[in-house]
């Protein structure tokens, strides 16, 4: 499905968050950089705007770890367009299987990805386990607005708008269905909070950005 909708990824993201997505993203780099890692592992890279915007931080490498080559060839030629290739490495893996050691990142970041974990324990787990004791782990998921009237607009905005735009960008038609619906149904805030402690993270808060559409976890290896 990614594959699909990988050339058009990028510009219906700007669309469909009415690009508040960029100032999100501003957000979860700064909390990164704030720590100086020296190196970051980027999980559900995507086409790697993240790992691109990270590049001016501190770190000396930057892994973007992506399931679907669609979106990490779309993120190679933006790598390569910038010449940062010293700096970026894309890798194809699965984040629920990651082929690194033990204690091996100074900082992990997941935008709009950890939903898309097949098994959302594993998943963080993995994480973890990668992630150097006192490492700083940092997630932009979307949320549900809770309070009225955002609550009921975003409703109306996900179920009904959202999947007809991204019929206008995708071929395929299921995607943003698919997007909208586990949007809608992801874990978030306290709930999201309490899966982070129970797969071994500490020191964790959550964020809530723009009325609630999307939330900012901050979490660390003990």
């Amino acid at each position: 499905m990614f594959d699909t909708i990988s050339e058009n990824y990028d510009q219906l993201n700007r669309v469909i968050s009415l690009g508040t997505d960029q100032s999100w993203r501003r957000k979860l780099i700064d909390i990164v950089k704030s720590t100086q890692p020296k190196n970051i592992l980027d999980i559900a890279t995507g086409t790697g705007d993240l790992a691109i915007a990270l590049a001016d931080s501190s770190a000396e490498k930057i892994v973007g770890l992506d399931i679907s080559a669609g979106m990490l060839s779309v993120g190679q030629k933006k790598i390569d367009a910038k010449e940062l290739g010293d700096k970026i490495e894309m890798v194809q893996a699965d984040s629920e299987d990651l082929p690194y050691d033990d204690n091996f990142f100074d900082a992990v970041t997941v935008a709009f990805g950890v939903r898309n974990f097949e098994n959302l324990d594993q998943g963080l787990s993995e994480i973890n386990r990668v992630l150097k004791p006192g490492g700083i782990f940092v997630v932009l998921e979307t949320s549900v607005p809770t309070k009225f009237p955002f609550k009921q607009g975003y409703s109306v905005y996900s179920k009904g708008i959202l999947p007809s735009i991204g019929k206008l960008f995708s071929k395929d038609k299921s995607a943003y269905t698919y997007l909208s619906e586990s949007a809608s149904k992801f874990p978030f805030g306290e709930a999201f909070n309490n899966i982070l402690k129970k797969n071994g993270f500490s020191n964790v808060k959550d964020l809530p950005q723009t009325f609630g559409v999307a939330t900012i976890y901050v979490a660390s290896k003990a």
